[in-house]
């Protein structure tokens, strides 16, 4: 499933549009988001941003082994996407790192 959070932009053909944080999370939950594209402005912070995925990805990985989708930020907030395209970067390093770590557990252990 291709999912995109954003408030204002038309939908994309063939994705699953979302509005909100939580309903993002709770779609890539399923373990059947295999790309995500991502606003950061969702027209009210206090409810949430993109940013605020990025996050929940970036603690899934670390603390579930969750195999995060392929990102990008398509947000007009340029300091914004910075940080986001930033956190997606450190996504994936935390990802390999923990795929790393598993192989040589596995290795480890069949010796």
């Amino acid at each position: 499933m291709k999912l995109y959070l954003d408030d204002e932009r038309p939908i994309p053909d063939g994705w699953i549009g979302t509005r909100w944080p939580e309903e993002a999370i709770r779609l890539l939950e399923t373990g059947h988001v295999t790309h995500l594209s991502l606003d950061h402005d969702l027209g009210d912070d206090e409810h949430g941003t993109g940013y605020d995925v990025i996050l929940w990805i970036e603690e899934a990985v670390a603390t579930r082994g969750f195999s995060p989708p392929g990102i990008v930020v398509h947000s007009a907030n340029s300091s914004a996407r910075i940080k986001m395209e930033l956190g997606i970067e450190s996504i994936k390093r935390l990802f390999e790192r923990m795929k790393e770590e598993e192989k040589d557990a596995v290795g480890i252990n069949k010796s």
